[in-house]
């Protein structure tokens, strides 16, 4: 989250588009949006010419016409001129050329974009906000991505559908849990402005660099066209999400508006990894809901729903790390033993890893965890591992301060991948550790409860608790107290 300076900047820049009539503020994050992508496009041109100037051979392919018109379109070369010359030069010809970058492609951002508007009303507050934007630190991708939180988190405030984005550092450790490969298919079915899909490209990417660089098997052609799958029902977090995808080398990622829960989504068996934190709140009319979810757990409840749809839309053998409320872990209806069920005896349930409460602040304060499981079908569950987080690095308070540590986020990633690599590092550990197995024959004996406090162990201390009857003297002497004050006060009025 941003505090300080940075945060100051990004309220005067809000500030000063609502006062000149930009009110709304989905408008204001996709205005600002464009321009932070027109300001990035510049960087990243930037960046291939200094490293084609390095290494020389066949240049990277280029963004920007090379002539003096194409050049004009870059973001250094327009961001100081007079404000009249900024708001002409975005208006009729910086945007314009942006809408057009994928024309004749059928990507998510050619789609999109087509219908996208620069409402900006006149050179005034374009040159302010340009000159405000040329300050913020945008090539710094976990401050830009803490930027779009920020914003986003002003929907709430402004009274908007309630979105947030997923603090960096817990998707940075569901996707190292998840380790994602080259040869995967990976979807998110409510992926917002795409936080969960654009850290997995970058996994991916910098764990396949040489593949990707020498296109082994395809492998470039499978990261920029199909590798990378989102939906989601606000056209404006889709086309934040297209761009974001193209900016990070994902050019053709399948970025569709759908409502997942809905019979129009029937995607099936068809994603090896599926990454994702679903919205928690809300219900639906049971008639719209997809069959194929309700058969796996009948309720109206979204939380339970999704975690249905990613069992249905997983391929076998096909992995998820998601979040979850802690509802989900517990709820004693019909609904959520049937999730719960499903999830540990017809397939494969590797760990559940709770969260504190503050993980979300300030934007929500509810209990979550992250559930990571394999679809498989036929079951293989026999033990669940089960680790309690305490720290994520941050402080748990609505400021959410760093820690300048990790808290429990590497040793998370480390004992999880130990699971299959050294497993008896975690069998050693008991009841009373941090993390631990639990076998499954015990989970389902506890209504497959997955709660880490069910099976916690405390530390056999013994604690004294005094006597009622102490507590109700102690209770009685301060009704005593009471009354005596009263007695003093009524006394003082009837001497007046």
């Amino acid at each position: 989250m941003i505090v300080g300076e940075l945060k100051n900047q990004i309220d005067k820049i809000w500030d000063d588009m609502y006062s000149y009539g930009i009110a709304n503020p989905l408008v204001v994050i996709e205005q600002l949006t464009y321009l932070f992508f027109i300001r990035s496009l510049d960087d990243i041109e930037t960046a291939n010419e200094k490293k084609d100037a390095l290494l020389g051979g066949t240049p990277s392919d280029r963004i920007f016409p090379q002539d003096e018109e194409g050049q004009a379109l870059r973001w250094s070369k327009f961001c100081d001129l007079k404000a009249e010359e900024i708001f002409s030069r975005i208006a009729n010809k910086v945007f314009p050329f942006i809408k057009k970058l994928q024309t004749g492609k059928k990507s998510a951002y050619a789609k999109y974009m087509k219908d996208a508007s620069f409402m900006l009303p006149n050179p005034l507050i374009t040159e302010k906000v340009v000159s405000a934007i040329k300050k913020l630190p945008l090539q710094d991708r976990d401050l830009k991505g803490d930027i779009y939180e920020y914003m986003i988190s002003k929907l709430q405030t402004a009274g908007r559908i309630g979105q947030f984005r997923t603090p960096r550092h817990i998707i940075k450790m569901m996707v190292r849990m998840i380790d994602p490969k080259i040869t995967d298919f990976i979807a998110d079915p409510a992926c917002g402005t795409g936080g969960f899909l654009i850290i997995a490209g970058q996994y991916v990417r910098e764990e396949n660099e040489k593949a990707l660089q020498l296109n082994v098997s395809d492998a470039r052609s499978h990261y920029q066209n199909k590798m990378f799958t989102g939906y989601d029902t606000d056209q404006t977090m889709l086309r934040i999400t297209a761009m974001n995808t193209i900016l990070h080398g994902m050019d053709n990622a399948y970025i569709s508006f759908n409502d997942s829960l809905s019979k129009n989504n029937t995607d099936t068996d068809r994603y090896t990894v599926i990454l994702a934190n679903p919205p928690f709140k809300g219900s639906l009319d049971h008639e719209s809901v997809a069959p194929s979810l309700l058969s796996i757990t009948d309720t109206k409840k979204t939380e339970l729903l999704f975690v249905a749809l990613f069992l249905r839309m997983l391929d076998a053998g096909g992995r998820c790390a998601c979040i979850v409320p802690e509802g989900v872990l517990s709820g004693p209806s019909n609904a959520h033993k049937q999730l719960r069920k499903e999830l540990v005896e017809n397939h494969k349930l590797q760990a559940v890893i709770s969260m504190p409460s503050g993980v979300f602040k300030p934007y929500s304060g509810v209990s979550t965890a992250v559930l990571v499981f394999i679809k498989t079908g036929t079951g293989g569950s026999d033990n669940v591992w089960f680790y309690d987080m305490r720290s994520d690095g941050r402080s748990l308070d609505d400021k959410r301060t760093e820690s300048g540590t990790d808290g429990d986020v590497d040793d998370i990633v480390a004992r999880f991948k130990s699971l299959t690599e050294n497993p008896a590092s975690e069998t050693k550990r008991t009841r009373k550790d941090q993390s631990f197995f639990v076998p499954v024959q015990e989970v389902i004996g506890k209504n497959w409860d997955l709660r880490f406090k069910t099976y916690r162990e405390n530390d056999g201390e013994k604690i004294e608790y005094e006597h009622p009857s102490l507590s109700v003297a102690r209770l009685k002497d301060l009704e005593e107290e009471i009354v005596a004050g009263f007695d003093e006060l009524e006394a003082m009025f009837n001497d007046d």
